[in-house]
């Protein structure tokens, strides 16, 4: 019985040369097959790296959003611009434009608005002011006052004699005139005017006095000897003579 070794030598010594060199042909060509293989995979992998290297480089140099923090849920998220909305250049103008022509126009209104009068005028003066149908051409001051503690009179002098006499001191103002119907005074010459001049009290520097004036009569009013200005207050004094016009009549004030 040949040992194990014999048949190990055998086994051997049976094997064809040929066989032995066309395996050794056919794992080179094997290898370079796999060769050619492993070029190919190699250059697909460097293509492949290549085009991951230029979409990472075209990816960083895109700008990238900033991200803002969700208060309510704490998490990051891009934020995004608000919508654009297209409007005119002049959309604000023309949005502005009713209300500032409104408020102008209610400015120019209210500048242009007339102030109001309370104050009488035209026919309701005329009969407010109005005594027996006859309009008065006077009308007292804020400060007239109906003397107090004082008698007044004035006396009437025709060619030095007392003729007649009037109070003058139940009352705040007095009208001489030729027209009855309103003068407290009469005088009748033709030179006088219907409503001649005014005796008026009025409260001055703490105390009440008398003043005189002439209401745009035509022929004057004398005080003394000499024509007192028209529309004017005069102050009078006790003893004091005054004259109407061309008439000769003395009216002469005194305080008793």
């Amino acid at each position: 019985m040949p040992s194990s070794h014999t048949r190990h030598a055998d086994s051997h010594a049976d094997k064809d040369p040929d066989d032995h060199a066309d395996r050794s042909s056919s794992g080179r060509s094997g290898r370079r097959k796999e060769s050619r293989h492993d070029k190919r995979e190699r250059s697909e992998r460097r293509r492949s790296r290549r085009e991951a290297r230029r979409s990472e480089s075209d990816t960083d140099q895109m700008p990238k959003k900033p991200r803002q923090v969700d208060s309510e849920r704490g998490s990051d998220k891009a934020a995004e611009p608000p919508a654009k909305v297209a409007r005119s250049p002049h959309a604000a103008d023309d949005a502005d434009t009713p209300v500032r022509s409104k408020a102008a126009r209610s400015s120019t209104a209210e500048d242009n608005a007339p102030t109001p009068d309370f104050r009488l005028s035209g026919r309701l003066a005329a009969e407010a002011n109005t005594v027996a149908g006859v309009e008065l051409k006077y009308s007292e001051p804020a400060e007239a006052r109906r003397p107090a503690n004082a008698h007044w009179r004035i006396y009437v002098f025709k060619n030095g004699k007392d003729t007649d006499m009037h109070h003058v001191d139940a009352a705040s103002a007095y009208l001489f005139g030729r027209d009855r119907r309103v003068a407290d005074v009469p005088i009748d010459h033709p030179s006088c005017s219907s409503q001649h001049a005014v005796l008026q009290y009025r409260f001055v520097g703490g105390a009440i006095r008398p003043y005189l004036m002439d209401l745009a009569s035509t022929n004057g009013t004398f005080l003394n000897g000499e024509r007192i200005p028209e529309q004017r207050y005069v102050e009078l004094r006790s003893e004091d003579v005054v004259r109407f016009g061309f008439s000769t009549r003395e009216y002469v004030l005194l305080r008793e």
